[in-house]
């Protein structure tokens, strides 16, 4: 197994990417749109349920329906989305592009909890205060970063190949696992997705106010596990 599949078989919930995927076969329209882990009503009043609707059934099914029809048909038919990431710049744009939505929204979803964990603890901690300064400052950060990117895209909090902490911003779905990435490349433990569609039912052009709000929602006891995994597959 490869050091990315070792870090990722438990950062990513796998079964949610690759659900119907097998070794040794090539099984059509393997990705699925994960379920999410609570009721879209309840990230209100900070994300609304319309919102939240749209955004997992519309936007990112599309994602996973366009990814499977980017393959269709290739020798890459059977490859799992870690691979196909971390070598996106051998696959066609379509490829990038939805492989990148399928696993940007997938790790978005698994860090937004209605009962999170508010604030970060252990060894998280400390490394973000050595690398930022204070919780505060590295908020800071991800927003100036998030407002920062032109039109779409996400801001990030990842882990480079060094292990130290970095935030980067990325256009439309590209994400720090893409062999594209000049700079900020690394393993992303935190994403905020800034396209429109994420926030502009309710916060129509307030970017910044969206940006405030998904700390009420973020949940750090995941972020933590995400962290832990990749250091513990770095040593």
């Amino acid at each position: 197994m490869t050091l990315i599949k070792q870090l990722f078989s438990c950062f990513i919930k796998f079964d949610s990417l690759v659900l119907t995927y097998h070794k040794n076969t090539k099984t059509m329209h393997k990705f699925q749109l994960p379920q999410l882990g609570y009721a879209y009503a309840a990230l209100e009043p900070y994300f609304d349920r319309e919102t939240m609707t749209i955004h997992h059934q519309k936007h990112h099914q599309a994602y996973v329906d366009n990814l499977n029809k980017a393959l269709e048909g290739t020798a890459s038919e059977a490859d799992n989305l870690l691979d196909i990431l971390t070598s996106v710049s051998k696959y066609s744009s379509a490829v990038r592009n939805n492989g990148g939505g399928h696993f940007n929204h997938t790790l978005f979803w698994e860090i937004l909890s209605p009962n999170p964990k508010t604030v970060p603890t252990g060894k998280l901690a400390d490394e973000i205060n050595a690398a930022f300064g204070s919780l505060e400052e590295l908020k800071a950060q991800i927003k100036n970063s998030g407002l920062g990117q032109f039109g779409s895209g996400w801001s990030w909090l990842y882990v480079k190949h060094s292990g130290a902490l970095a935030i980067v911003a990325t256009p439309n779905q590209d994400n720090p696992l893409m062999d594209t990435q000049s700079i900020g490349r690394g393993f992303p433990i935190l994403g905020v997705d800034v396209w429109e569609h994420a926030y502009y039912l309710k916060y129509q052009n307030k970017r910044a106010d969206y940006l405030d709000a998904f700390w009420s929602l973020l949940d750090w006891s995941v972020v933590e596990q995400k962290y832990d995994t990749v250091i513990a597959g770095l040593v």
